[in-house]
């Protein structure tokens, strides 16, 4: 089945649905589950006030942490994180071009964010901006497909679109687009490939963070 155009959601926020084939999903889900067990581990993200997030998350290049960066997990174990490899910011340029149709070969993603979503795990309404750069955010989806909801850089609530995220798909905001509200209110278990062994939903957002 030939893979579904892209689609602009909001200027600079682009949808490109089926973007990475199963070969590649399967080598990004290899790696992310080599990152899971550490120098960092994976780990549910304490907030300030106490709450704890019901994703859980592990780090490439920088740590993050509410609401920073940093190049050790002082929150986790104290180690530094593992090292954002070349072929991360080839794949995200390759991203870009692919949702912008344009080559884009300035963009240089240093840090990556990797959720992984159990069938309980949600998402609230929030922005990307604790990097210190407007470069886009490039955004991929691997396992279960989720309810992807995407806003206004106003406000949380209205207006927003709601949008299904497949495995393989992606997703990039940037432009006027790039501090919007965004958000997973669901994810649909069992949706994903069994020829993918994943149990869940990953989702890898690469960034740059202007350190």
């Amino acid at each position: 089945m030939m893979p579904l155009p892209r689609r602009e959601i909001a200027p600079g926020a682009v949808h490109v649905p089926g973007w990475l084939d199963l070969d590649r999903q399967l080598d990004l889900l290899a790696a992310c589950r080599a990152w899971a067990g550490g120098p960092v581990p994976i780990r549910h993200t304490v907030l300030p006030r106490g709450g704890v997030m019901s994703v859980r998350t592990v780090c490439v290049g920088w740590h993050w942490q509410p609401y920073r960066y940093t190049r050790t997990a002082d929150d986790v174990n104290g180690a530094r994180v593992a090292e954002f490899p070349a072929w991360m910011v080839a794949l995200g340029r390759q991203a870009l071009a692919a949702a912008y149709d344009r080559p884009d070969d300035g963009y240089t993603p240093d840090t990556a964010l990797i959720n992984f979503y159990d069938d309980q795990a949600r998402m609230g309404m929030h922005q990307d901006k604790d990097e210190r750069s407007a470069a886009p955010v490039v955004s991929l989806s691997i396992g279960d497909a989720c309810l992807f909801r995407f806003g206004n850089t106003e406000t949380r609530g209205r207006p927003y679109t709601d949008l299904r995220l497949e495995s393989g798909d992606l997703f990039v905001f940037g432009g006027p687009s790039r501090f919007a509200y965004h958000g997973v209110p669901k994810v649909y278990p069992g949706t994903a490939a069994p020829s993918l062994g994943l149990t869940g939903r990953l989702n890898i957002t690469m960034r740059v963070t202007g350190l």
